[in-house]
């Protein structure tokens, strides 16, 4: 058996050479330098020796030896108890982690979560109305109710308090609210900020507690107008004033969307070539579209030519801008047409290929832009049907502009 080490004093302590000196009980002196000294507690868990620092033992902020005493008997004891006091350290460590973690958890809000959505895809979205949009509604009708609470414990008792008071006074409004609350949440879960279903969920959830929307309130479309008159109804926008006119002359020539229209610049067009070419910036479903142009839509094109300002067709009063989306509606409603819109065009254009052409549908759905078929059938249609949808859109064109003799 080992003599048993000669219990330190202060003298010692302070004057040790560098070297390990022990004081029983476990705890050790090491010395590296005259200014540097430490105390230890060496023990054995599992068969392994470890070491658990007690502070300096010189210098300002020195462990005095009875101190040290101290710390070296209260460790002995738990180790004569079975347990691993660096692994109790771990241990606390990790539950005062977890407990940071909850409380960060309980301090994001649902309008912190909220915002961040919005700020994090919005690059993604192509209209700056749609976050304008996501952003009005739920300041109007969410935050009011549920935007300061943590987000982690926002319920469902707390989604149907948002979207009672609307759900069938505004169900096209309560619709999208319920579909962004729902997003917002599960970006929150899977951010760790929250766990459990998602309180907004609509199938096998939300819809055995609120009437569907179509039992509310039939679905609205865009008024369109019937494509036998569209031929009288395209002699009387030629004949109208302003560039939302010509504007909207290339709307219907193209069944373009709105946005794809006025945000259109000069660089997209080859005249030439009768091709129009959107980015993938500016579509709907992020893919760039090649929009073959009839001969009408080619002459319009030259004579907005030749007034040319800026890089965008229809470029608005500020430099640099195009004309706002207001444009074509105030266009129809100076027509006395304000019971139609823009859009409705696109779907007098699905109406008349579908009921007085024999374009295959598939052709008609990708010259309006629309996904078609599955994933799987999409994946074996390389191509984009451009020479066919070149025929659609040449037929298009020559209905809309044969001659009539009564104007709408």
């Amino acid at each position: 058996m080992p003599p048993r080490p000669e219990p330190l004093n202060a003298l010692r302590v302070k004057n040790a050479p560098p070297g390990r000196y022990g004081d029983g009980g476990k705890l050790y002196l090491l010395v590296r330098s005259a200014e540097s000294a430490w105390w230890l507690f060496r023990y054995t868990a599992a068969g392994k020796l470890r070491e658990i620092g007690l502070g300096p033992a010189r210098g300002a902020q020195a462990v005095s030896l009875a101190r040290a005493r101290e710390k070296a008997a209260e460790l002995y004891r738990t180790v004569a108890a079975g347990v691993d006091p660096l692994a109790a350290r771990v241990a606390e460590a990790w539950a005062k982690e977890a407990e940071a973690e909850v409380a960060v958890r309980r301090a994001v809000t649902f309008r912190d979560a909220a915002e961040s959505y919005i700020q994090s895809h919005a690059a993604g979205w192509g209209n700056p109305k749609h976050k304008a949009q996501w952003g009005s509604s739920l300041a109007a009708y969410a935050y009011p109710r549920i935007g300061s609470l943590p987000v982690a414990s926002v319920s469902t008792d707390q989604v149907l308090a948002v979207l009672q008071p609307i759900w069938q006074a505004k169900p096209e409004t309560a619709s999208r609210l319920r579909g962004r609350i729902e997003s917002i949440l599960t970006a929150a879960t899977v951010k760790g900020l929250r766990t459990g279903d998602n309180p907004a969920r609509w199938r096998g959830h939300l819809s055995v507690l609120l009437p569907a929307r179509s039992k509310v309130a039939p679905v609205e479309h865009h008024a369109a107008l019937p494509f036998a008159e569209l031929p009288a109804f395209y002699l009387r926008v030629q004949a109208a004033d302003g560039l939302g006119a010509r504007a909207l002359e290339l709307a219907i020539l193209t069944a373009a969307r709105t946005n794809e229209v006025l945000g259109s610049t000069w660089t997209e067009f080859d005249l030439g070539a009768a091709l129009w070419t959107v980015p993938a910036a500016r579509m709907k479903a992020r893919r760039e579209h090649r929009v073959p142009l009839s001969a009408p839509a080619v002459a319009l094109l030259r004579k907005l030519a030749t007034i040319r300002q800026g890089p965008h067709v229809f470029a608005g009063q500020k430099e640099g801008k195009p004309l706002s989306n207001m444009a074509l509606l105030m266009t129809l409603r100076r027509m006395n047409r304000g019971d139609l819109t823009a859009h409705g065009f696109r779907s007098s254009f699905r109406d008349w290929a579908a009921e007085s052409t024999g374009h295959p549908s598939e052709v008609v759905e990708m010259a309006l832009a629309h996904a078609v078929g599955d994933k799987v059938e999409a994946a074996y249609r390389r191509g984009d049907l451009f020479e066919k949808r070149r025929k659609l859109m040449n037929d298009w064109g020559a209905y809309c502009t044969v001659p009539v003799s009564n104007p709408a």
